[in-house]
């Protein structure tokens, strides 16, 4: 008599939310500087170009640590690159609550940076090995949902505390909330399903559907020449990476200067701006999860990874174009507040395709590769910041910033539709 075949296990899913719960806390501890910007000028009597420098500190961190990172994740697995950095950048968030002066403040965000760079890349690498190409998109929208959600909910958070017991208190409090998932980080997860106890043989098989020979399996670690080859001169891949740093101009620019471009032109008080702020990224957490799994039900129909992946992050793009014209001009706060809405919504709903796609093309160097995305990401996390901070000092308003945002995501839109052919990139991988 046959036993009956145990329904699959669905671990994968867990493993999902935890991916959800360390994005909260990163970017909570990312964003929650910006709310704190304008307590921090004046107790340090820094300029709006000082201030610029110490919220772009973030991204030269960033830089110099999210390629090496997305090395070490394709070389020694997500879980020990994970556990490294959130001890690391916990000790960066108390930091910035020690600081005592414009250096020690820039070092401490530079801190920050250099520790959450790993993050990312690490990602990759999970969605690679623990879903299947067709849940890719999907799971990455419900992990990365997170970031809009984080922002939503922090922004009245972070104004609360420090309202209520002081910027320093507050970046303290922070540097906790890293260290309370690590545990279960390290309980649950592993690098690969097959080495998880929580799964089972049927959702293994489940998770190896689909994939090409070289996909999905240990091998060789190592980055050769012709990996190197393949991640800086594929057409598809660098279409992706400038459109990634489009996005993390808007992001960081959002993350950054939102609450200053708030009080400073429409005169909103702190509370109110971090109830204001919350409006644009709740907005976005829906499209964020919703384009994720528009993507997989495209790839699903149409088996075009065109339609399913190029198309929705070029109209996206497209979306952020238009949508920030009208803040260079308009002097009504509704107006404004709808404009940034669309436009962040916009911005992040094209994320976790992003990840998908390198899922897609490179699955073997998937962390090495998002390391190589994200440096562009890092860049972006300090040109955003420095630019908009001089533009402020120069010109005394944010319409530079806007155009630049703009024009980035026109260019965006015109590099995928040209060059963006993620079809042939994955039939000549396999």
């Amino acid at each position: 008599m046959n036993k009956p075949i145990a329904p699959a296990t669905r671990f994968r899913w867990a493993v999902i939310v935890l991916l959800f719960l360390i994005n909260t806390v990163n970017y909570i501890d990312r964003s929650a500087i910006s709310y704190a910007a304008h307590a921090i000028q004046a107790d340090f009597g820094l300029s709006s170009a000082q201030l610029g420098l110490v919220l772009g500190a973030f991204g030269i961190g960033y830089v110099l640590t999210t390629l090496p990172g997305g090395y070490l994740a394709d070389r020694f697995g997500a879980r020990i690159t994970f556990a490294i950095a959130v001890v690391l950048w916990s000790a960066a968030i108390g930091w910035t609550g020690a600081a005592t002066g414009f250096a020690m403040l820039y070092c401490a965000r530079m801190a920050l940076g250099l520790a959450e760079g790993p993050s990312f890349p690490a990602h990759s690498r999970v969605l690679e090995r623990w879903l299947p190409p067709h849940e890719r998109s999907t799971a990455m929208g419900a992990a990365l949902v997170a970031i809009p959600i984080a922002l939503a909910i922090g922004a009245p958070v972070a104004t609360f505390m420090i309202v209520e017991f002081g910027w320093r208190t507050m970046f303290f409090l922070l540097a906790a909330a890293g260290l309370l998932w690590l545990p279960a980080w390290l309980w649950l997860f592993s690098d690969w399903p097959k080495q998880s106890r929580f799964v089972n043989d049927a959702e293994s098989a489940h998770i190896s559907s689909g994939r090409g020979e070289s996909d999905g399996g240990p091998g060789d670690t190592r980055l050769t020449r012709k990996d190197l080859r393949i991640l800086l001169t594929t057409p598809t891949l660098l279409a992706s990476y400038w459109s990634y740093f489009v996005f993390g101009y808007l992001l960081f620019f959002v993350m950054t200067w939102l609450p200053e471009f708030l009080r400073t032109t429409y005169h909103l008080d702190l509370k109110q701006i971090g109830w204001a702020a919350a409006i644009p990224w709740a907005a976005a957490a829906v499209t964020l999860y919703a384009a994720g799994r528009l993507s997989d039900r495209l790839l699903v129909k149409t088996g075009s990874f065109r339609i399913a992946r190029t198309y929705p992050m070029a109209a996206m793009h497209a979306v952020v174009a238009l949508a920030v014209l009208p803040l260079a001009i308009v002097d009504n706060f509704p107006v404004a507040l709808l404009c940034i809405s669309i436009a962040v919504s916009a911005g992040l709903g094209a994320n976790p395709i992003f990840y998908a796609v390198i899922a897609d093309v490179v699955p073997q160097r998937a962390g090495t590769c998002m390391g190589v995305m994200n440096s562009g990401l890092a860049v972006a996390g300090f040109l955003a910041p420095v630019i908009t901070g001089l533009a402020l000092q120069v010109t005394g308003t944010f319409t530079v910033a806007f155009g630049m945002i703009s024009l980035f995501a026109a260019s965006s839109v015109l590099g995928l539709l040209i060059w963006h052919r993620p079809d042939k990139t994955v039939s000549s991988s396999r």
